[in-house]
């Protein structure tokens, strides 16, 4: 499970994660690169994920098993994003079943042993009631325990940005999952830098506003973790 006790004392170093979505074989990889950094520059370190766990690709399941576990040698942090936001959405009201069908979902219902010929055309209600009764408990406990951002440091994480303007504290969670060019765009001084996933990008943008790491593991099988201390940032590609 990720450790609800993590103390708000700036660690050392903290370990940035983008979006996996479904890639468990990247998420081993990016958990041993992290595990060879620890044994080189200490253990005095915090890991954040910036979320968007599951859909799109094929091993969903897999890696919430993995995440509920800490499987990280330091305290660990989850940051929920847009696609868990769709998940359970579904599960609320499978009339959404359409929307999230176009953006992976059903990568995620095949990862849970679900193959319901049906979701292809109208069956959301069915599709959503046996992925209710799949859904292991751990795993619902952990989409709810999921952070909508995280302030460490001159660090502020979440999932896809911030509203220009609002203060940090004061970010709705629907711009802390979705928002995009207003965000991207902007070159206002946020009071951190905010560090964030959700938009895809051929390589890390770092920018004095803002690091984005989402290097689109699901289809390129590149899974970004950057490595933020005291000096610029270390990045460690898998």
């Amino acid at each position: 499970m990720t450790n609800e006790d993590v103390q708000s004392s700036v660690p050392e170093r903290i370990y940035a994660i983008g979006d996996i979505h479904g890639r468990l074989d990247l998420l081993e990889r990016a958990i041993a690169a992290i595990r060879r950094d620890v044994e080189e520059h200490g253990p005095a370190a915090l890991t954040v994920t910036v979320g968007d766990y599951v859909d799109r690709g094929l091993q969903s399941r897999g890696v919430l098993d993995r995440l509920i576990e800490n499987p990280f040698p330091t305290p660990y942090v989850a940051i929920k994003g847009n696609h868990e936001s769709m998940l359970e959405a579904f599960l609320a009201d499978p009339a959404t079943g359409p929307y999230w069908r176009q953006q992976g979902g059903l990568q995620t219902l095949q990862s849970y042993g679900i193959r319901i010929r049906g979701f292809m055309v109208a069956n959301f209600a069915e599709a959503r009631d046996q992925l209710r009764a799949a859904l292991p408990g751990p795993h619902v406990d952990f989409l709810h325990s999921l952070k909508t951002s995280l302030s460490r440091g001159k660090y502020f994480f979440c999932h896809a940005g911030v509203r220009p303007g609002v203060p940090l504290e004061r970010q709705s969670e629907d711009d802390l999952l979705w928002i995009r060019d207003a965000f991207l765009a902007s070159d206002t001084n946020f009071g951190k830098i905010v560090v964030h996933g959700h938009t895809p990008v051929a390589e890390p943008e770092v920018l004095p506003n803002r690091i984005g790491i989402d290097t689109g593991a699901f289809a390129t099988g590149r899974l970004t973790c950057v490595a933020l201390s005291g000096g610029a940032p270390r990045f460690l590609h898998v």
